[in-house]
């Protein structure tokens, strides 16, 4: 091939590879974009894209930017499945009774999420914002309390306030109005596993939310220290839970051995926070019928004798020895006074009348929101050995 034929060729190739790669250059860009475009999402305030749910909303400008003002409910950001990254939003508060915030990783066979909420009528105080796991359909801020999962802030309510969630696998961290330095880190409850991200607003009187951006790209934790919380020794560690029930057929005592021979035993759930037993790990309050289960343990004593037994729950017990009822209580939200939390620990006592052999203790623990939980321990383990 001379010379000539050589450019000739070549050209000809030029010709033909140059719309195959200008093809394949813009495939390649379209491609980037696209990968970009899913890392970083500003969420368009519009039906098209958020599914909500709410009493009322407006899309409106407020303050000067785009906003829904929400009433009452809470907006799905559509076609989202988040696993890590970062979100973001802001939000007008106002000084009132409220619980705005953001699930994420929610999971809709099973109801639960990871959340994070701020509570603006406690500004300035230990619990002025709540990190929780959202766990069949239950948040039970009882049991995830304290500088381990919530932090003094003053809020303003004359001007937005911005908040950053940062989620990295099995951690998570917040920063608000901006912060170089996280507010709050800490362990995240669930297995890592994407699924949907859900604003909140406000109750009654509503609340305007803006600027909503979800990045899946991996971020960077910054300083992640979480607080540790020290465990209540020499707990029960596990408790066998029943099946669930209708609380009322408990104001019958005579009914008791037929409400107890007719339960079927679910599994076991341990104590989590060195603090007490989550009963919604396994049993899911809003999808079954009945609002109570039994939590069992049995003690094998060496002789007759009485032992101390303390315990906590919530947010109604009735507890059962050998088929007797020996204690029935509240500890729901408010129960004592309009500050009372219900909030479990070891708060309560009885002491009870072990026989020779095995003795079965049964705590009966009915549920209205906030926590489904049960704890307890008897300290003095001389003669005696429980089977959990």
């Amino acid at each position: 091939m001379n010379q000539h034929e050589t450019t000739y060729v070549g050209q000809r190739l030029f010709n033909y590879v140059t719309p195959f790669m200008k093809l394949k250059t813009l495939i390649t860009l379209v491609a980037l974009a696209f990968q970009l475009s899913a890392r970083a999402q500003n969420i368009v305030l519009d039906t098209s894209h958020l599914q909500i749910q709410a009493r009322a909303y407006v899309l409106e400008k407020y303050k000067g930017v785009d906003a829904i003002y929400l009433q009452g409910g809470a907006i799905t950001a559509k076609n989202v499945s988040f696993l890590n990254g970062t979100i973001e939003y802001d939000i007008f508060l106002k000084e009132e009774r409220g619980f705005p915030g953001v699930y994420f990783r929610g999971q809709d066979d099973t109801d639960d999420a990871e959340y994070f909420y701020l509570r603006p009528h406690q500004s300035g105080n230990p619990d002025a914002n709540q990190a929780i796991p959202r766990t069949r359909g239950i948040s039970p801020w009882q049991l995830y309390y304290g500088p381990r999962y919530s932090f003094p802030y003053n809020y303003h309510y004359n001007d937005w306030t911005h908040v950053k969630l940062v989620v990295l696998d099995d951690k998570a961290q917040v920063f608000l109005d901006h912060s170089e330095q996280p507010n709050l880190s800490w362990n995240l409850f669930h297995e890592a596993k994407a699924g949907k991200v859900v604003f909140t607003g406000g109750n009654t009187s509503g609340l305007h939310l803006a600027n909503l951006k979800i990045d899946h790209k991996d971020p960077t934790l910054v300083d992640f220290k979480p607080i540790t919380r020290k465990p209540i020794d020499d707990l029960i560690n596990s408790w066998q839970i029943s099946d669930m029930f209708e609380e009322k057929l408990l104001d019958n005592p005579d009914s008791l051995e037929l409400i107890i021979k007719s339960r079927e035993w679910m599994g076991k759930v341990g104590v989590e926070e060195g603090t007490a037993a989550n009963i919604s790990r396994i049993r899911s309050l809003r999808r079954e019928p009945g609002n109570t289960v039994f939590a069992k343990v049995e003690i094998n004593s060496e002789k007759d004798q009485l032992k101390l037994l303390e315990f906590g729950y919530s947010d109604r017990v009735v507890l059962v020895l050998n088929g007797k009822p020996v204690y029935r209580g509240t500890n729901r939200f408010q129960s004592r006074d309009y500050r009372y939390l219900g909030t479990v620990g070891l708060f309560d006592a009885i002491y009870i009348n072990l026989t020779k052999g095995k003795n079965t203790l049964l705590i009966a623990v009915s549920e209205d929101f906030g926590g489904w939980l049960v704890t307890a321990r008897i300290q003095d383990k001389r003669g005696i050995k429980i089977k959990n």
